[in-house]
């Protein structure tokens, strides 16, 4: 992820959402739009955390179940749910969420390393966690939580 930095520098703008009764958060520059759910279209022998794909204003997209993603069980999808729609580079994909929670701006120097444990899968997903009142927010990697070979022309 990379800081939003302005004029006084080290600020970042970050849009927090809810899964697995979790909050978590990302950079909102990552975030195309959010939108209501939308039935995914299964896809063969694609991984568990992939629902499917939607047709977004003409663009093919998959749609990712964030909380399968992490490893925090499996969402049943219903008209509560979520899509944030996350672009990283050229990568396009819908990340089902539970609850879209807030926008707000932070001091990056409030953000801390997340602790060195090891990942079974190897892949890092948190790159930071900011100490709030009442818990801890976890900063999540776009580029981390995509599939490596999604690719969608603009």
């Amino acid at each position: 992820m990379q800081e939003n930095e302005t004029a006084g520098g080290g600020t970042l703008e970050l849009i927090s959402f809810e899964i697995a009764g979790q909050e978590f958060c990302i950079d909102i520059r990552a975030v195309r739009e959010i939108r209501g759910w939308t039935a995914a279209t299964p896809l063969p022998h694609t991984p568990r955390y992939i629902l499917g794909v939607i047709n977004l204003r003409g663009a093919i997209m998959p749609v990712l179940d964030l909380r399968d993603r992490l490893d925090l069980g499996h969402t049943e999808a219903s008209s509560r749910h979520v899509i944030m729609v996350v672009q990283d580079g050229e990568r396009i994909a819908g990340l089902l969420v539970d609850a879209v929670q807030d926008t707000f701006v932070v001091d990056e120097a409030l953000m801390q390393p997340p602790p060195a444990v090891e990942s079974s899968t190897g892949e890092t997903f948190v790159d930071a966690i900011l100490p709030r009142e009442g818990g801890l927010l976890s900063r999540l990697v776009v580029a981390n939580l995509l599939p490596v070979d999604t690719r969608v022309a603009a």
